[in-house]
């Protein structure tokens, strides 16, 4: 087995248990391979040298993988997709802060969840991806998103308008702040603090959120991620953001964005004592009603 192993800085309470992680991996003999910037973080900070591993710095190196573990928080495994691509590798996100939604496996769980993944104890879970065209060539590199598409304003103070299309007809000109367009998995990030729904992963849906629209009556909207969503952003500004994830690019107005679902998946590692419904109740903290 081989495992490719993606991190950047990490809290220093998890340095011991990235060392058990990787003592773990070496007792089953399993050929690992580390991001190079990490392991070089790893030998100058924590003065920890892994045993055996080869190390990789780009998707293209990424060869004969079998699985990928992603240590940190939701930043790092959104950082990771651009790694893994369409690969098909199935990801694992180990949570080293924070909350996170995608790196679900949290640091008192790490052992148990080895177990679980070396018992083969687990199922993986497709999830779906924005895909990003226009004409000025804004992510040529990788134009995909696993949570969210993202316009916003930048140099001003005013608000932006954002026209819309879904499937050719015209849905809407949002005046604010900004606009997302978010997968099922990004139902709970960015979205979700605009006040969008929250979506089961496998759902086959987007949704198109406004941020800080100034009219009462908008609201987010469910679409079939089937369909092919067009904007075009104007505004007193000249320069405008777009955001695939924590990748950000700068744009003029007049510009056509257009969205559409990838034509690949990420395949999410879950262990068979998880589950999304179990996950929202730990992660939004709903369990804390004492009624329950």
């Amino acid at each position: 087995m081989r495992i490719a192993v993606f991190g950047r800085n990490i809290n220093p309470v998890f340095y011991d248990s990235l060392r058990r992680l990787f003592t773990i991996l070496h007792l089953h003999g399993v050929e690992v391979t580390v991001y190079r910037p990490f392991l070089e973080y790893m030998r100058r900070e924590i003065n920890f040298d892994p045993k055996t591993i080869t190390d990789f710095s780009n998707h293209k190196e990424l060869q004969n993988v079998d699985f990928f573990f992603s240590i940190g928080g939701d930043g790092a495994f959104l950082e990771a997709i651009s790694l893994v691509r369409n690969s098909g590798i199935p990801m694992v996100g180990i949570n080293s802060g924070r909350l996170g939604f995608l790196a679900d496996v949290a640091q008192q769980e790490l052992e148990s969840a080895l177990d679980r993944f070396f018992s083969g104890k687990y199922s993986l879970q497709p999830r779906s991806l924005i895909r990003l065209e226009n004409d000025l060539g804004l992510f040529a590199d990788f134009p995909y998103a696993l949570n969210e598409f993202t316009v916003h304003k930048q140099d001003t103070s005013q608000m932006i308008t954002v026209h819309v299309e879904v499937g050719g007809d015209y849905l809407n000109s949002y005046w604010a702040d900004g606009l997302i367009v978010s997968t099922p998995t990004g139902s709970t990030a960015y979205s979700l603090s605009v006040g969008g729904p929250i979506i089961t992963p496998t759902a086959a849906n987007f949704i198109i959120a406004p941020i800080a629209p100034h009219n009462l009556a908008i609201r987010p909207v469910v679409i079939p991620d089937s369909e092919e969503v067009k904007l075009m952003v104007a505004g007193r500004g000249e320069r405008y953001m777009a955001s695939l994830d924590s990748r950000s690019d700068a744009f003029g107005s007049d510009i056509e964005m257009r969205l559409r679902k990838a034509d690949f998946s990420i395949n999410v590692l879950q262990f068979d004592n998880q589950s999304f419904y179990s996950t929202l109740r730990n992660k939004l903290m709903w369990g804390i009603d004492k009624r329950n």
